[in-house]
């Protein structure tokens, strides 16, 4: 694998869409552009060809995590607004320094790190008072967090519950049980070790289903 970024620019592509969220499956899908929609793809290949000059490739690996990107940073930032601007600068590092990826990595982990990097980022910088984190059925399903609420009111309380967990248990626990990550792909993103994360993603489960158990109690 060449150590070089992509030939004829250093800078994110203009064929590139800003904010631009794909929800095409990860790993192997039928690439789309010119000469790319023959044959499968996995996200290695597209990485060889990017580094060739071949810009399309880029956007469908764009394309195949974008969506997966926004959601994770959404959770993690509180609003759409900053999720797009923390995928999108994701991106640009992720095609900038193309040329440090790994065939031998998985792109979606390696992608992750730059993303969870950014989105801590940013949280340090802007010191949030209030966030609104939005939260889905698998999450709450994965999380076994007990009885449940029905409808929205069961959303609205799980997206309590995820901004009233610490951050570190939040992270662990976005990546495990909505992003269905393994340890190994967390660890190689967050830097911690295995039974760290397996802790932060072990209380984060347990505060979740305190917090949605007491609004049961009380009937909410």
């Amino acid at each position: 694998m060449s150590s070089t970024a992509p030939s004829g620019s250093s800078s994110f592509p203009e064929a590139i869409p800003a904010r631009r969220a794909g929800a095409a499956h990860p790993g192997v899908t039928r690439a789309t552009g010119a000469g790319l929609n023959a044959v499968p793809m996995t996200d290695a290949m597209l990485v060889r060809r990017v580094l060739d000059g071949d810009a399309a490739a880029f956007t469908t690996l764009v394309d195949r995590h974008a969506a997966a990107c926004t959601r994770f940073a959404m959770r993690m930032l509180g609003n759409r607004e900053d999720a797009e601007d923390a995928t999108q600068e994701s991106f640009v590092r992720a095609y900038r320094y193309l040329g440090r990826y790994e065939e031998r990595d998985y792109f979606r982990t390696w992608l992750f790190q730059i993303l969870v990097n950014r989105c801590r980022t940013m949280a340090q910088r802007r010191q949030r008072q209030a966030r609104v984190f939005h939260s889905d059925e698998a999450a709450v399903r994965n999380a076994s967090v007990g009885p449940a609420v029905d409808g929205a009111e069961l959303r609205s309380e799980i997206e309590r519950a995820l901004a009233a967990l610490d951050p570190e248990q939040r992270e662990a626990f976005l990546l495990k049980h909505v992003e269905q990550l393994s340890y190994d792909e967390m660890t190689e993103i967050t830097g911690a070790s295995v039974s760290a994360l397996k802790m932060r993603v072990k209380r984060a489960c347990d505060r979740m289903q305190q917090l949605l158990r007491e609004v049961s109690d009380v009937g909410i």
